[in-house]
């Protein structure tokens, strides 16, 4: 155990600087100048150049990174080239909102997507299995802003049972989760139907059949710790998918998250921020799978056993 820690551990390491690496190469290959940007349409080319030696813009790409890196081992983000400010603060600030979103969503996601696979299993090939997994294609294959601009104007505009944008309460974070647990629930969906109906032609189903145990339990006590491993890795990436991935539906609901933040960087071209909120979701990926790797043995014997 020592030493798979300590290679997951190494392995972390190299993912975060390859993840640095390609994204600070692929924002500097930008035709954008963030100089240009901050220093306004109307301003000189002195200016420009004046701007650009004060960001450390002008010195040679690799002596750029290289100093990326230094700061970085610091615990050092870099400094928002609009916001005039260390970036570190801004993410921890926005923070807490987006992590609360993306529990919200997983829970809303995992038990969608637990229930219809389920269902689906058990009758499948018949109308409910292929109604269940129509419509997972159809939740999977929407874009994020037309669901939610749809869960605005049903339950938002129309009937007011939640507020349209903000954060605080348990009543703000319900459309966003649905509008996030939707889109990812048919996932879940296919995934827990096709690996019930595997584990379901095992032999040890049929014997607790003949066995005579009820149908729930056997679903509940024997097929589904059996199909649940796939979810918990797809669990763990999600954990890092949505860090990053919910920039559209923060901006609808006006949600105070990193995606939000991550947008605004965008619009502006500020690298720092956007550096950073890439660097915080890769990180999250790799600790979300390795939670989950370390769970798995404990759903599952054969894994403890190997």
């Amino acid at each position: 155990m020592f030493f798979l820690v300590i290679r997951r551990l190494v392995q972390t390491v190299l993912i975060l600087l390859g993840v640095a690496a390609i994204t600070f190469l692929l924002l500097y290959a930008l035709p954008a100048d963030p100089a240009v940007l901050i220093a306004g349409r109307s301003a000189t080319p002195q200016m420009v150049a004046g701007i650009r030696h004060e960001l450390g813009l002008d010195q040679p790409l690799i002596i750029q990174f290289l100093h990326y890196l230094d700061a970085l081992l610091h615990g050092d983000l870099g400094r928002s080239y609009t916001q005039k400010t260390a970036v570190l603060p801004l993410i921890q600030a926005r923070l807490p909102a987006t992590i609360v979103l993306m529990a919200a969503g997983i829970v809303v996601e995992v038990a969608l997507g637990l229930t219809f696979g389920i269902i689906a299993a058990i009758k499948r090939g018949g109308l409910v299995d292929r109604t269940v997994m129509m419509l997972s294609f159809v939740g999977v294959s929407s874009p994020q802003f037309v669901v939610a601009l749809l869960l605005l104007y049903i339950f938002a505009a129309t009937l007011g049972w939640f507020p349209m944008s903000g954060f605080g309460t348990a009543r703000h974070v319900v459309l966003p989760a649905l509008t996030l647990g939707v889109l990812g629930a048919g996932w879940y969906a296919r995934m827990v139907r096709s690996a019930m109906i595997d584990v379901l032609n095992h032999d040890y189903v049929r014997t607790a059949r003949a066995k005579g145990l009820s149908s729930t339990r056997i679903i509940f006590r024997h097929v589904l710790p059996n199909a649940i491993l796939p979810i918990i890795a797809m669990i763990g990436i999600d954990i890092g998918q949505f860090m990053s991935g919910v920039v559209v539906v923060e901006a609808v609901y006006g949600w105070p998250g990193i995606g939000q933040l991550a947008w605004q960087a965008i619009q502006q071209v500020d690298i720092p921020i956007i550096m950073g909120v890439t660097l915080t979701s890769a990180l999250a990926i790799v600790l979300g799978n390795l939670v989950a790797d370390f769970i798995a043995p404990f759903i599952d014997p054969r894994i403890r056993a190997q």
